[in-house]
């Protein structure tokens, strides 16, 4: 069984004892999807395919199922856990979140704390059920790669000043979190580049990727062709410092610095997982225009390196804007992104350039509080450095369709 998740259930039963009324929520979601498949197998499946479905996935499928708990333990302690189920590669079910969390009813600033394992707040992309999307069914490039790469194993602390608390125009917030357990963050973006998608992994899940002509080589031999996203190899803390700024609630901002503090010399052999040094600036804007109408960015600039002398060694960068527009019953959303790893290293025969834009286009209407159907259309267009080694095109371009089909309760 997972260890953290162990400790988090114990911490539940533990105020759970202490607490004479307990009452709690249930929440849960199911996708079921049709979809054309990428002619190439997919990287979910150790493929070459950038996109989730590939030569591998069934024309229909559940894409995705959530259930999502809390309990309030007290008027200030509350558990909250996060399941989903994956249907790729291997019928995935787990946990992505699971946290206790505290906050003491206050009179001018609030305090709030988590303990467990989530996510950071870094994405406006990503506020509904299960950290999924209410715009587009697949994620843009940076939030895909945080639902499969990120995840805080540790504290957050958050100190807020309300506006109306203070009569004023501005919600401010910092943020800061000390945690442990994601060293191999920055394995895809190296060695499969950015991807737009909906994939969120679980908490300990190996996630594989195509096999690369670089891990052949001397120098990554213990490497295994997969990163295990969660594991701890270093022993060392990592932390994230935020803010969150809101104006007149037609405005937001959040604004993050991300470093796992990882050692890139360390190797746990028996994971085949290295640390990873990777570390980033992430920017987030949402802006209403109207009611009806909200535009959303964000944008991610970093580097990422791994072993001795960090032989793998790359900057990254990745931006996206998305338009949002609802009437009726309808939510029609447009997004535009491009993604880029720079190599940066001595090492020749991992070449780690890669380069991703996407375009994706979404409308769905809501047919009561539970059922909600919707279509998907993406234009990936990937070039990646380390294809022609093994004998592929750097170039390769990818068309999805997709309908979706979500229950809600």
């Amino acid at each position: 069984m997972n260890k953290r998740v162990t400790v988090i259930g114990s911490l539940f039963f533990l105020f759970a004892n202490q607490s004479y009324a307990v009452e709690g929520q249930l929440h849960g979601l199911v996708e079921i999807s049709a979809h054309d498949r990428s002619e190439q197998k997919s990287w979910t499946a150790g493929g070459w395919g950038m996109s989730r479905f590939g030569t591998q996935s069934k024309v229909l499928n559940i894409s995705r199922g959530v259930l999502e708990g809390r309990v309030d333990l007290s008027s200030a302690w509350s558990g909250h856990a996060v399941a989903q189920y994956v249907p790729d590669q291997n019928d995935k079910l787990g946990f992505t979140e699971a946290y206790v969390n505290y906050q003491p009813l206050s009179k001018r600033y609030q305090f709030r704390s988590r303990i467990g394992a989530f996510y950071p707040r870094m994405s406006l992309e990503n506020p509904s059920l299960g950290w999924s999307s209410p715009y587009t069914y697949q994620y843009s490039a940076i939030n895909a790669w945080i639902g499969e790469e990120v995840r805080t194993f540790g504290a957050e602390f958050e100190i807020k000043r309300p506006a109306r608390r203070f009569r004023s125009k501005y919600d401010i917030s910092f943020l800061g979190a000390l945690y442990k357990g994601n060293d191999p963050a920055g394995t895809l973006v190296a060695w499969r580049g950015f991807t737009p998608h909906d994939r969120q992994s679980v908490i300990n899940e190996r996630v594989q990727f195509a096999p690369l002509y670089a891990l052949m080589a001397p120098q990554l031999a213990h490497q295994g062709q997969y990163v295990e996203p969660f594991s701890e190899v270093d022993g060392r803390f990592g932390y994230y410092l935020g803010t969150h700024i809101g104006y007149l609630k037609k405005h937001t901002l959040r604004l993050y610095w991300y470093d796992n503090n990882g050692d890139p010399s360390v190797l746990n052999r028996n994971t085949q997982q290295y640390a990873w040094d990777t570390k980033f600036w992430s920017l987030a804007w949402r802006s209403k225009l109207s009611k009806q109408t909200q535009v959303i960015m964000q944008a991610m600039v970093g580097n990422t390196a791994m072993g001795a002398r960090r032989g793998v060694d790359n900057d990254f960068n990745s931006w996206f804007v998305m338009l949002s527009h609802t009437w009726q019953n309808y939510r029609v959303s447009g997004r535009l992104e491009q993604s880029k790893v720079i190599d940066k290293d001595f090492w020749e025969f991992d070449p780690n350039n890669s380069d991703t834009q996407a375009v994706t286009f979404n409308i769905r209407k809501q047919l009561s509080k539970q059922w909600q159907l919707g279509v998907e259309w993406q234009y990936l267009d990937t070039r990646a450095e380390f294809r022609p080694p093994v004998g592929r095109d750097a170039q390769q371009q990818e068309t999805l369709y997709r309908a979706t089909a979500k229950y809600q309760f």
